[in-house]
């Protein structure tokens, strides 16, 4: 999010009429640099572009994503798409050549639209990671919530309303609290590009506390995963049979567990792998923990024996196995969060760091170059989350090879395609 601003010198005195003469005299670029920025721009776009229209598609056509965790990644595929198919296509002739010649009305929906898809793609990995949050660590509940469709929609309105006060009003009504504009009439950037406390501000809500947040959500998912680690070893201890010893066990195991009629048919039916019970496992006075009927039968010499019902934890072998099935899940998303803040911290640290550097010294004390590169980190970042989030998800991909090789599906409609 900002402007191309030519590089600047420590004798540039950054008043408006010294401001204008400098960027009226602003450099061209070599013929086979523009060649080259140009080729790297054009891929970029077509990343972003062909990478959210899928994970949008998808959600169209097939209604079983329609989930509350996955309208978060449709809400981050529009605001990732949107940065695709309008702000780096209107950003690119003004990179190349240095002048901005579209008007300072659509220089302002431009800056507006920049910030705030942006800040709409933070604001929306901050709900994802949030949202899978919940469902490792707070399992009864997030099931009991994850088809509310309503309360998904609401939380995504929050994030573009959110996302546009940030930057929005500043935008928009800068000039007007100031009385004048630093802004080159030949040049489009905010206002408060060099107003470093207000950067510094809005980067507070816009990457720090994101960042923090993510990471949060992160690390409670490991300790999480990490205890239930350990109780199923304590499970596994327990349930072990004494060697030596004369008698043996019989044992069946009967699930039990009430389901509500608004459930889908599909979940109902696959209860045993599906319903993991709550995170914290091993723990028989849970409401949502699944109940095991044990028939013990002891086998003496002679054929005889006593024969016992009791009501055992999720500790016992069926329990063990969803709670396995459950923590390789979440292991998954484990690693898939640890990638996702290394990811978001190198793309959005450099700038806001640099940015909030360079208007405390007025642009002298940084390299148009090294702000560039920064700058462009940001907008890498809409190409990579289409793979960070949908496409590491197997409902997604199962979406997409119907998308992509619907011959493929019709004659192999159980096989997962990999590749077209």
């Amino acid at each position: 999010m900002g402007a191309y601003i030519p590089e600047s010198n420590s004798s540039v005195n950054f008043s408006n009429r010294d401001t204008a003469a400098f960027y009226e005299n602003g450099t061209v670029l070599p013929g086979y640099l523009v060649v080259i920025l140009s080729v790297l721009m054009v891929t970029l776009v077509i990343v972003i572009v062909a990478g959210n229209a899928l994970v949008i598609m998808a959600f169209i056509v097939d209604k079983t994503l329609r989930t509350q965790s996955n309208y978060f990644f449709l809400n981050l595929a529009i605001s990732d798409f949107l940065v695709g198919t309008f702000c780096i296509p209107v950003y690119i002739p003004y990179n190349l050549t240095g002048r901005w010649m579209l008007g300072r009305g659509l220089c302002k929906v431009w800056l507006v639209m920049d910030y705030l898809l942006c800040t709409a793609s933070v604001f929306n990995i901050v709900l994802i990671s949030y949202d899978r949050f919940l469902s490792v660590t707070r399992a009864v509940r997030y099931r009991a919530q994850r088809n509310m469709t309503r309360q998904a929609v609401t939380k995504m309105v929050a994030v573009w309303l959110l996302a546009f006060l940030l930057y929005g009003p500043a935008i928009i009504f800068w000039e007007s609290f100031t009385g004048h504009s630093i802004v080159p009439a030949s040049q489009c950037f905010a206002q408060f590009y060099f107003t470093w406390y207000f950067l510094l501000s809005a980067s507070t809500f816009e990457f720090f506390a994101p960042f923090v947040s993510v990471a949060f959500f992160n690390l409670c998912i490991y300790l999480n995963i990490r205890r239930r680690n350990k109780s199923m070893s304590a499970c596994a201890e327990d349930l072990r049979t004494p060697r030596g010893s004369a008698a043996a066990w019989s044992v069946f195991f009967v699930k039990t567990r009430k389901v509500s009629s608004s459930e889908p048919a599909a979940i109902s039916a696959v209860i045993e792998d599906e319903d993991l019970g709550p995170s914290s496992s091993c723990d028989p006075g849970d409401p949502g923990a699944t109940q095991t009927f044990i028939h013990r039968k002891r086998l003496s010499p002679r054929g005889s024996g006593a024969v016992v019902f009791e009501s055992r934890s999720p500790c016992s072998a069926p329990g063990r196995r969803t709670q396995g099935s459950r923590l390789t899940r979440d292991k998954k998303i484990a690693k898939s969060l640890a990638i996702i803040v290394c990811v978001f911290g190198v793309c959005w640290a450099p700038y806001t760091l640099l940015m909030i550097i360079r208007a405390a010294c007025s642009g002298t004390c940084v390299e148009h170059y090294w702000y560039e590169m920064t700058f462009w980190l940001l907008w890498l970042n809409s190409a990579i989350n289409p793979f960070l989030y949908p496409l590491c998800h197997s409902s997604f991909r199962r979406a997409f090879s119907k998308i992509l090789c619907p011959k493929g599906q019709s004659v192999q409609p159980q096989i997962e395609i990999q590749s077209c």
